[in-house]
């Protein structure tokens, strides 16, 4: 007996970290790459219907279960927004920050799309698009806006990943539109079924 302590008891997740998988494998093969950034996408899906965003995508944040599906890790940033309000918190990676939290803008789910961008060309090249040495550096790359792409990135990873990172939030894919809806029908993701991926 206790009563001076709480306990939280939470599901293991046995197949570690995507980071450390990323380390060892990537650049991953398309499919693979489609397969984890379709998972963040039906996850932040369901937490902006519930108006709430997440602010700190990043592979250490994510982790794998023992099938290689995806569970998002560390909430701490994530905050409620209703009605299309903006929060000023300077939150997040450097590597995964968004034009408009940079620029003190102010930001939105628009910013966890941005990381969504991020993450798919992070893992089909293993590097960060804006990667820098010096965090104020990578800042003026992220406002410069300008991807370098290597060979062998498919043309509807490279389009997604493009209208992912549009440096205006009202032009971003998944702020426009249908939403996480206009995402999730984006040609790269036509080899997922989307309630399948949510069954496992």
């Amino acid at each position: 007996h206790d009563t001076g302590d709480t306990y939280l008891l939470l599901e293991v997740a046995l197949g570690g970290e995507p980071f450390t998988y990323l380390s060892r494998a990537a650049p991953l093969a398309d499919a693979h790459a489609c397969f984890y950034t379709a998972q963040v996408v039906s996850i932040f899906s369901y937490m902006h219907s519930q108006q709430i965003v997440y602010r700190d995508l990043k592979p250490e944040n994510l982790l794998l279960d023992r099938d290689g599906y995806i569970k998002m890790v560390d909430f701490g940033f994530a905050k409620e927004l209703a009605g299309g309000k903006k929060t000023w918190t300077l939150c997040g990676t450097p590597e995964y920050l968004a034009p408009e939290i940079i620029l003190n803008k102010g930001h939105g789910a628009g910013a966890d799309w941005w990381c969504v961008g991020i993450l798919a060309y992070e893992c089909l090249t293993s590097v960060t698009p804006f990667v820098a040495d010096d965090p104020m550096d990578g800042y003026r790359k992220v406002i410069k806006g300008r991807i370098a792409w290597p060979a062998g990135v498919q043309p509807a990873a490279k389009d997604l990943i493009e209208r992912l990172l549009t440096q205006e939030p009202a032009k971003r894919l998944g702020c426009v539109g249908r939403g996480a809806l206009d995402v999730r029908s984006h040609a790269w993701f036509k080899r997922i079924d989307w309630k399948k991926l949510l069954e496992k």
